[in-house]
């Protein structure tokens, strides 16, 4: 088969991230819009971007694009797609999608439109007046935006940022791709002395960790692409042969982390210990305003609680404080605050070195950077 044209969701704030990741793999005509990276590759180029790639949300098989103003417009921009390129005789093919400043307002009929003209272009295909849909799901995806429409399948099933090792997680986790994302932002290496002082389920940890030991985030899950039979299998287990020998354990990296709650405490170790880099974080119990900063450069990355998380509003302001006091500015030291607070500089007591518009979920924050 031909290049395909690979499309990436993410986190706002995090395209040029996820495109230098998309560059190092080997992804051609990179191209970056708000909240996609999209991309050429060959067929085992999705089995890569899903092994690999560590702040994609999905990884989607861009099957067409037109503009669409009328329901008969939707019907012949779909069955004029290749589908057959793509889904067997007998496989699934549910529809789901969004449409924002577009004419064609109603999801479920689009839903509908689509569903009837892929299920005419592939019963004319295979000589099939109804087809079962017995076989492996290819999820069909769209997306409807001033009135251009863009028809894909997602490769990748679960989203991208359940990496496995959290079955569970505290009140109100960071994503696993936005901690992923900050951990590049922050320049995390083999040789980094990490530390979250408020550490919760230990994602920001992890993710640091394994970006420094270079574990690939989707070397120990599956994904729906797998039974597809677009992709063999042995381009699968190559991929994930090659992913295995990047990982580089041999480096001074470490993690410190710490919470004031001791079951949060347990639950990062329990973490480290299923993504496998249990012996490279140390993890203790502590209030944040008996934080010492280690004697050795480091770099701190942390998710405090706020108002519209845990704390109340008064709450999470004098805990900016109480950070303001306990982070304090020297050689070696980078410090990198998640939050949603307009006003955190000035409640932290100065002025950050850089900032970055960033989501945490659906949560408008920034990240502030203190070098």
């Amino acid at each position: 088969m031909a290049f395909l044209t690979i499309a990436c969701p993410c986190l706002f704030g995090l395209e040029s991230v996820l495109s230098g990741e998309v560059k190092r793999m080997g992804g051609q005509d990179v191209e970056v819009t708000d909240g996609r990276v999209c991309f050429k590759g060959n067929p085992r180029m999705i089995a890569r971007a899903n092994v690999l790639l560590r702040t994609a949300e999905r990884v989607l098989i861009v099957v067409g694009g037109f503009r669409a103003e009328t329901f008969q417009d939707l019907f012949e921009g779909v069955y004029h797609l290749p589908w057959e390129n793509f889904i067997g005789s007998k496989d699934a093919f549910p529809v789901k999608g969004w449409s924002l400043n577009s004419k064609l307002r109603s999801v479920p009929d689009c839903q509908s439109i689509i569903k009837k003209a892929i299920a005419k272009r592939l019963g004319e295909h295979y000589g099939a007046a109804w087809l079962e849909e017995s076989g492996p799901v290819h999820q069909i995806q769209f997306s409807l935006m001033r009135d251009v429409a863009s028809i894909m399948i997602d490769t990748s099933g679960s989203g991208l940022h359940k990496r496995g090792y959290r079955p569970t997680a505290n009140v109100a986790p960071i994503k696993e791709t936005l901690a992923a994302g900050i951990a590049d932002l922050a320049r995390v290496r083999e040789n980094t002395l990490l530390v979250d002082p408020f550490c919760g389920s230990g994602t920001l940890l992890i993710e640091g960790a394994t970006k420094a030991l270079r574990i690939a985030p989707g070397l120990r899950r599956r994904f729906s692409a797998e039974h597809w039979g677009l992709i063999p299998q042995e381009d699968w287990q190559e991929e994930r042969r090659a992913s295995f020998e990047l990982v580089r354990r041999s480096g001074t990296f470490r993690a410190l982390g710490s919470d004031i709650d001791s079951a949060s405490v347990d639950l990062t170790l329990d973490n480290a210990e299923r993504a496998g880099i249990r012996s490279k974080i140390s993890c203790h119990t502590e209030n944040v305003k008996n934080f010492v900063p280690p004697e050795e450069p480091f770099v701190l990355i942390t998710n405090p609680p706020y108002g519209e998380r845990m704390l109340t509003v008064e709450q999470a302001e004098e805990l900016y404080r109480v950070m303001g006091q306990a982070f304090e500015p020297g050689e070696g030291r980078s410090y990198y605050v998640i939050s949603p607070h307009e006003q955190f500089e000035r409640l932290f007591g100065r002025a950050a070195s850089r900032r970055r518009k960033l989501y945490n979920g659906n949560i408008k924050c920034t990240l502030y950077m203190f070098f």
